[in-house]
């Protein structure tokens, strides 16, 4: 398994507590958060900067949709993991998340073990 503290990740809410919350959760458990963005726009300036393994990613942001934030990602770096974690648990969105790549779907307001182990789970497919 990946260990945390080579694994890089990127956090793309809009939520500044939801975005804190799951920045400290991952840190907290050794991960390592290079970056997080309140925008899907400044979300992808960062994952082409800091070149993330894991992209955590909300679907509600205020300047796009983050499933086409999702599909850009996927498209550009392809190694790049993409977990969604939303408040969004429509079954097109999550149908829709999965079909382009995404490779988990979380929804808050979620359990914190449900997290890591699911972040965990896409760290180990990255090594």
């Amino acid at each position: 398994m990946a260990a945390p503290s080579r694994t890089s990740i990127l956090i793309v809410d809009d939520n500044d507590v939801g975005r804190a919350m799951l920045r400290h959760i991952l840190i907290e458990h050794g991960y390592k958060v290079v970056g997080t963005a309140a925008s899907g726009q400044l979300g992808l300036e960062l994952a082409a900067r800091l070149q993330p393994q894991i992209v955590c990613l909300d679907i509600m942001l205020p300047d796009c949709n983050g499933l086409d934030v999702l599909k850009r990602v996927r498209e550009q770096w392809p190694q790049t993991t993409v977990l969604m974690v939303t408040g969004d648990n429509d079954r097109t969105s999550v149908s829709t998340a999965m079909q382009h790549g995404a490779a988990g779907y979380i929804v808050k307001p979620f359990n914190p073990a449900t997290l890591l182990q699911t972040i965990a789970q896409v760290a180990f497919k990255t090594v």
